[in-house]
């Protein structure tokens, strides 16, 4: 047999193996300390035994638990009795994964896979141990169950989890709708302006960079929950880039490319459109780290185009990052790197939507997929229609090389905020050269980009800076149009932004209502004197090439 020479590369087999050997090689060894294992033990057998008394004396208390609030699971007993028992099976497992010795984001991890498993074994989302279920299906005599079945089989179809009435949507119908035209577009993505709703604007023009990882509709859902027509409204000529859903002749695109050629190149196409060398910028979670990142590209070549830049949920300090550091050591970004990177032996790939919203949703598993399993298959219940779940479901692809980029010199290795320590575009970065004034919003409930990792961005930014906490999630938290009069905000008493984020809660004040109000009267201060508003759309060059909300928006992944 010829030995391999020392200095040969090793295969894509071998590198795959020595990737697997390190994402394992943190779980060699782990164990529960013998007190705390013993402790455990005599606990369990105590609730144990107490539940098993208790349900053969017929008084068995009704689960907190919303899977086994309904009527069916109290009135038979070994449902409830198994209710019960997995319950505290549940707590068992977890307070065993809050005891496992171990490096903290190796006890994280496990407890998430607990979790996960926890979640995934609760009887309720099995036929066979769901008396709700059973009791449906007898009472519509098998209607349920083939309803059910279909609902499956059109999910299998769609190969997704469907958690809503995707029927009752279309892009540019019923959801994406304010008036406007694209007025530029190039192979990463297409530009739109929107139709003034006042006589006059402001000078300055508004561009919205939303994320890539998503499409940009979900700031425009409905005209009463629209961030972009609420712009508008607000005398702002709105511009928005629209991403293009990466297809395999896509699959080479670079962080770099997505910088230079949509972002900056929006910059430039707004700035030939309004005759204005500067305008107002908003970046939505990674969208505002790609804009953040072309700003402190064009910073370097000694070009200032943002007069004020807003980040919702955005992530430019990434020290801590909540339940998605799990997913990301340098044996996993290492995998995903030789499976679709630029090197990947079979050449870069695409990191396909849908495997990305179903990481998504299996962060939140009971409420986002147990939940539609349960009601959709068991039930035969098809879910109703609700537009932010449709947005939701519309998944869209990344080009490997960029998304490599992103989980290494981000997530990874917390690059962005170190001055000089990335060259993008052929420019050293160094976000501190930013000069615009920046408004920061971060949602308190956020699982995606935790508040405080939002609130880090005030300790890199240079200009002037304000925060604003909203209540709720990720996107709950962002799309609160002021006339539902829903949540709070909370505002610091002062302009101080110390560095602890608890800090500056300590001292903030809340306001009843949507943050949007603030935000608005933030912005209007840098927009510039108003003017009359412009009777087309485009200009300078720029025609409409086709009405809003374009072709890109439409493809789906």
């Amino acid at each position: 047999m010829k030995r391999k020479s020392p200095s040969a590369a090793p295969s894509a087999a071998e590198e795959a193996s020595a990737v697997a050997a390190d994402l394992f090689k943190s779980l060699a060894g782990l164990q529960v300390p013998v007190s705390a294992w013993t402790q455990l033990q005599a606990s369990y057998l105590q609730q144990a035994s107490s539940l098993w008394n208790q349900a053969l004396q017929g008084h068995l208390d009704k689960p907190a638990d919303r899977r086994f609030s309904a009527e069916a699971w109290q009135s038979n007993p070994a449902s409830s009795f198994m209710a019960q028992l997995y319950l505290l099976n549940a707590r068992t497992l977890q307070q065993m994964a809050e005891q496992v010795e171990g490096d903290e984001k190796t006890r994280a991890r496990i407890r998430f896979a607990v979790q996960q498993f926890v979640d995934a074994a609760a009887p309720s989302n099995y036929l066979a141990l769901n008396p709700e279920a059973q009791r449906l299906a007898l009472d519509t005599q098998g209607e349920s169950i083939a309803r059910g079945l279909q609902l499956l089989w059109g999910d299998i179809q769609r190969g997704h989890l469907s958690q809503t009435d995707e029927s009752a949507f279309e892009v540019g119908r019923n959801v994406a709708t304010s008036e406007g035209a694209v007025v530029y577009e190039n192979e990463f993505f297409q530009l739109l302006e929107y139709k003034p709703l006042t006589a006059q604007v402001h000078e300055r023009p508004f561009l919205l960079v939303p994320p890539c990882i998503n499409k940009f509709y979900i700031l425009d859902l409905q005209p009463e929950n629209s961030l972009i027509r609420y712009a508008v409204e607000q005398g702002h000529r709105t511009f928005v880039l629209s991403w293009r859903n990466p297809d395999e002749s896509c699959k080479a695109w670079t962080w770099d490319d997505y910088v230079e050629q949509a972002v900056i190149r929006a910059i430039q196409v707004v700035q030939e459109i309004s005759g204005s060398k500067t305008l107002n910028t908003l970046g939505f979670c990674v969208g505002g780290t790609l804009l953040a990142t072309a700003l402190g590209v064009l910073a370097a070549r000694g070009q200032q185009p943002a007069a004020s830049l807003t980040l919702l949920t955005t992530l430019i300090d990434f020290s801590s990052n909540g339940v998605l550091d799990l997913f990301v050591d340098e044996a996993s970004v290492r995998l995903r790197e030789m499976s679709i990177g630029p090197d990947a032996p079979q050449g870069p790939g695409l990191l396909h939507g849908k495997e990305l919203a179903a990481t998504f949703s299996f962060l939140r598993p009971n409420d986002l997929v147990w939940n539609y399993v349960v009601g959709n298959y068991l039930k035969g219940e098809a879910p109703p229609a609700f537009d932010l779940l449709y947005w939701n479901g519309d998944s869209t692809n990344l080009p490997g090389p960029m998304y490599c980029w992103y989980l290494r010199h981000t997530y990874l290795q917390n690059e962005l905020k170190l001055p000089g320590a990335l060259t993008v575009c052929g420019e050293s970065l160094d976000l501190c050269k930013i000069k615009a004034p920046v408004y920061i919003y971060g949602s308190r409930e956020d699982h995606i980009v935790p508040w405080d990792s939002a609130y880090r961005s005030t300790q890199i930014f240079t200009g002037k800076k304000r925060f604003v906490l909203g209540a709720s999630g990720h996107i709950a938290g962002v799309i609160n149009p002021p006339a539902k009069g829903k949540r709070s905000h909370w505002i610091g008493k002062t302009a101080a932004l110390p560095e602890q984020a608890q800090q500056w809660l300590d001292s903030a004040v809340e306001h009843p209502g949507s943050w949007w109000t603030d935000w608005a009267s933030w912005l209007s201060t840098h927009a510039g004197a108003m003017k009359p508003a412009p009777r087309t759309v485009g200009g300078r060059g720029h025609k409409a090439i086709e009405p809003a909300p374009g072709r890109y928006v439409k493809t789906k992944a």
